[in-house]
């Protein structure tokens, strides 16, 4: 990947996205606060206006009836500095007095508060203004005087919502600079304070999980504690590996060369060379087996890491009773060589899995069981169904017994209780590795139960879903 693909996929500031998120959810509240206070005051003020009016409105009709005149000069001496428009309009809609206004008016017969108020006796309605910004509230009575009926209107022109906006704008602008300038301020402190036990966590890995400071962190930590745990495993493991493979083929290619170049000079005797010939053989059918068992295992790695993607091994139902009598028949001469008793008790037991893992998981069983036995010594295979329906396979052993304190690591990768036998026997160090490897594809269970002196029983259990599973694969075949 180029600089400049590195660059595009740099991942953003967390610090940032904080800081811009403050400051932007600030400035909106202030602004949402502001609007609905505007308008809560704006409705509250023009209630206001038009409870006045009304108010206003039946005071001068009141005094306007008092006198008993019907004439619009009486009027006029009532709305004298009422600080209102004032208007007297006839049923016919012509306008008898208008206090703002001297000259004469067209025609009000259209306008809906007179046309309401005779009609209902009382009306109040709000029109824009032709002033942008300002609209006028008019409340309008019906009078019965001696004169006729008349209508008497007052109005009152105030700011509406974009009005009082426009006049507070200047007020709002630096309202607006000054919150902007508290929430990059807050924002700059609040950041700092949610972003630095995080870089603090960071620091100190090896302690990750006991210094979260968020509780929407710890899996998070978990992962990394357990990601960087495996890894500090697997990079020992690879040390030991490579450190345990190069020792064990160091030791079968030291043989074979000393004893080539003992053949290749001609120091050995005629009559030695068969001797030497069998021991290079041997020697090199050691390494073949070493190689044979890495391979494998470096393949069952491979596997088990693809596991939850496409398994490299399509399951099917494999018969464990058979399968313990092929290994009866394939290990028959081991034992005999070993003066081992083979013998096995199969019962009934299905799994869905692997013939050929299964067959290696149970012969490398098989034999490490006849390899650390003794002469006149038994191995018995076993297999069946617990009270559970999981099923299991078995192999008990009289033999050496492992201690105690080597039974959790015997399924280390070239770990070997006894390191003489197992080089005098041609054992590589991998077959229980192999063994945990195949059980942990299978998903069973393995336990061990040993003495020293006494023997070695292994059983490996199966889920009991396999046995679920192939019950109804054959009803669904019937």
């Amino acid at each position: 990947m180029s600089d400049e693909e590195l660059r595009q996929v740099r991942p953003g500031s967390m610090t940032r996205s904080y800081r811009h998120g403050l400051i932007l959810v600030g400035v909106l509240c202030v602004l949402a606060t502001l609007a609905a206070s505007m308008l809560l005051f704006q409705r509250s003020y023009t209630e206001g206006v038009d409870r006045h009016l009304a108010n206003l409105c039946r005071t001068l009709a009141a005094g306007y009836n008092a006198r008993q005149a019907g004439a619009p000069a009486a009027l006029a001496a009532l709305a004298d500095g009422a600080g209102v428009r004032c208007t007297l309009i006839g049923e016919d809609g012509t306008v008898l007095y208008d206090n703002e206004s001297p000259d004469a008016l067209p025609n009000h017969g259209n306008r809906p508060e007179v046309q309401q108020a005779l009609a209902d006796g009382v009306a109040s309605c709000t029109r824009q203004s032709a002033t942008m910004g300002r609209e006028t509230h008019y409340y309008a009575l019906r009078l019965d005087t001696p004169a006729g009926v008349q209508v008497l209107r007052v109005a009152e022109e105030v700011d509406n919502l974009f009005g009082m906006g426009a006049g507070a704008l200047p007020l709002l602008v630096c309202a607006v600079l000054l919150i902007l300038a508290a929430a990059w301020l807050l924002s700059f402190w609040l950041t700092r304070l949610l972003v630095q036990p995080i870089n603090r966590m960071a620091e100190h890995l090896d302690t990750i999980e006991a210094n979260v400071p968020y509780e929407e962190l710890i899996p998070l930590a978990r992962t990394v504690h357990t990601d960087r745990k495996l890894r500090e495993d697997n990079e020992t493991m690879r040390r030991e590996f490579t450190a345990n493979v190069s020792h064990e083929l160091k030791t079968p290619l030291t043989s074979i060369s000393g004893y080539a170049e003992l053949i290749e000079s001609g120091m050995a005797r005629s009559t030695d060379v068969p001797a030497f010939a069998a021991r290079i053989h041997k020697e090199a059918q050691r390494m073949i087996a070493l190689v044979s068992d890495i391979l494998q295992l470096s393949e069952l790695d491979s596997t088990q890491a693809a596991r939850g993607q496409q398994s490299s091994f399509e399951p099917a139902p494999v018969d464990l009773a058979a399968l313990l009598k092929e290994v009866n028949q394939n290990m028959t001469v081991n034992a005999r060589k070993a003066y081992v008793t083979l013998q096995y008790d199969a019962r009934p037991a299905t799994v869905l899995g692997s013939h050929d893992l299964l067959l290696e998981l149970t012969t490398n069983l098989c034999d490490n069981a006849i390899r650390y036995n003794r002469p006149g010594g038994h191995v018995n295979l076993r297999c069946g169904a617990g009270t559970d329906g999981a099923p299991w396979l078995e192999v008990e052993d009289n033999g050496i017994g492992i201690p105690q304190d080597s039974q959790s690591r015997v399924f280390e990768r070239f770990y070997r209780v006894d390191k003489s036998r197992s080089k005098a026997t041609g054992g590589t160090g991998l077959g229980l590795a192999i063994v945990k490897h195949i059980a942990l594809l299978h998903d069973a269970r393995i336990d061990l139960q040993s003495q020293v002196g006494s023997g070695t029983t292994i059983r490996v259990t199966f889920p009991r879903e396999q046995a679920a599973g192939k019950a109804r694969s054959q009803a669904s075949a019937t």
